[in-house]
């Protein structure tokens, strides 16, 4: 079974046992994580979410993204700013979808 689960401002496909890259969320490694907006589960689709559906994760890791170049240029007037950017990542591990 599969789900489409909302966090962060994504969605996210998921089947049991798979490990995903989510925005950062506010937990310990280790720790049991439930996501309760939960769009799709198999063929039930919610108007806008599932009742009564929740996917349950364990928090693998926190880490950081790569890095990302913020160039800006403008052409002969000598004006170049760089900026980089590391976003900050949460890796669960899909444990239990219930619908």
């Amino acid at each position: 079974m599969y789900a489409v689960i909302k966090t962060g401002g994504k969605q996210y496909n998921v089947a049991k046992g798979d490990v995903v890259v989510v925005e950062k969320l506010v937990a310990e490694q280790g720790t049991t994580v439930t996501f309760e907006e939960v769009l799709k589960v198999g063929d039930k689709v919610g108007t806008p979410l599932v009742k009564g559906a929740k996917v349950t994760a364990e928090v693998v890791k926190q880490a950081r993204g790569e890095k990302v170049i913020v160039f800006k240029k403008k052409r002969r007037q000598n004006y170049r700013r760089k900026k980089g950017h590391k976003q900050n990542l949460t890796i669960v591990k899909i444990t239990e979808i219930v619908g």
